[in-house]
């Protein structure tokens, strides 16, 4: 009994396909990258000959250095990727994203922020990218001049703004302003916020009524300082009246511990204004374990407006998060086009009211 050869077969090339239909090279290129070249009924053919001899279509490595192009744009992502999955916001977003890239034809590639600090070791220079869109990233992020240095297309969305640098967000100030006049309209007097920390140094905990509104994260500052102003509206900002508490993480377990700490130590609070919506579902968790009825005991603000919070009913601030993806994918594809994206789109806003907000008792 003959033994098979256990050696692997070389693997079929373009020039066996081209010898077994008695064709140029030229032809069977063409009908993998200009198939409108060809008839139907011989593509059709070359496409069955190479099934035959097992010839998988041309090298994508070999095809992205001969165009000079990747066919795929990075979104830089400020967290480690397992974040992007369970992070509803962040989900719409790269939805968004790939709505208007893969219309254009190109890929997605998910670059999240590496363990080393050093620009030198960042992924950012690795990526087999056409363009790049920084989502959220901070301002000493060392990816941001890793990304300039790549000289290719990008676009930032929501942080940080950078001079000639297209720019897709919102008005974080003014909405969380808004989020703000709506807590102190309902007669609310005892207010704590669920902050972010306002920089990566930024220690957890209690920020202190003496410190500045400063740090690299521009969102969390201008989230912050909206509050403040929508508290008290005639300019005096008395912060030592204002329990404020930054958070670690955006996840709903810091908002839980945060407001337990908060409603410990300032039990006559009567209303919770948190970032984002993981904050406020984490308060929204602290007053169910205290037993506190919500709005009647405590009300409860958040930030973003996602599937989730339509479930859990929360008064929040609305943005389209799904939108701004789109936005940014389709200003890269703009400027990978040639053209010239607008170098600011800012998405609309509003105050969505719904169960967890209401009067304080007594009102």
């Amino acid at each position: 009994m003959k033994r098979e050869d256990p050696r692997p077969r070389a693997r079929a090339s373009l020039k066996d396909v081209a010898a077994a239909l008695g064709v140029s090279p030229a032809t069977i290129s063409n009908a993998y990258n200009r198939p409108h070249h060809l008839s139907a009924e011989l593509r059709e053919k070359v496409f069955e000959t190479a099934r035959q001899l097992g010839y998988p279509g041309p090298n994508p490595i070999a095809r992205s250095l001969r165009l000079g192009q990747a066919g795929a744009v990075g979104v830089l992502y400020p967290e480690q990727l397992p974040l992007a999955f369970s992070d509803e916001v962040t989900a719409q977003f790269l939805r968004g994203v790939t709505a208007a890239t893969e219309a254009a034809g190109l890929g997605l590639l998910l670059i999240p922020a590496p363990l080393s600090t050093q620009p030198e070791m960042s992924t950012v220079q690795k990526a087999s990218v056409d363009g790049l869109i920084l989502y959220s990233i901070s301002e000493n992020d060392a990816r941001l001049e890793a990304a300039k240095a790549r000289q290719v297309p990008i676009i930032v969305v929501d942080q940080p703004r950078q001079a000639n640098l297209p720019f897709v967000g919102i008005e974080d100030q003014k909405a969380a302003r808004e989020a703000a006049q709506h807590v102190r309209a309902l007669g609310h007097q005892h207010v704590g916020i669920l902050g972010f920390k306002l920089a990566a140094q930024t220690e957890v905990g209690w920020f202190s009524p003496q410190a500045p509104i400063a740090g690299t994260y521009p969102i969390s500052k201008a989230r912050l300082q909206g509050y403040l102003e929508g508290l008290f509206p005639e300019g005096h900002i008395q912060r030592d009246q204002i329990p404020i508490y930054l958070c670690g993480s955006n996840h709903p377990t810091s908002g839980l511990e945060a407001a337990h700490q908060l409603l410990d130590q300032h039990p006559e609070t009567t209303a919770l204004l948190a970032m984002n919506d993981r904050l406020a579902f984490g308060a929204l968790m602290a007053a169910r374990e205290r037993g506190m009825r919500v709005p009647e005991d405590l009300s409860v603000i958040g930030f973003d407006d996602g599937e989730q919070a339509q479930q859990w009913d929360l008064t929040t601030i609305h943005q389209s998060s799904e939108d701004k993806g789109r936005c940014a994918g389709e200003a890269l594809i703009l400027a990978l086009q040639g053209k010239t994206p607008p170098l600011e789109h800012i998405l609309p806003t509003h105050l969505k009211v719904r169960k967890t907000s209401g009067p304080p008792r007594g009102n």
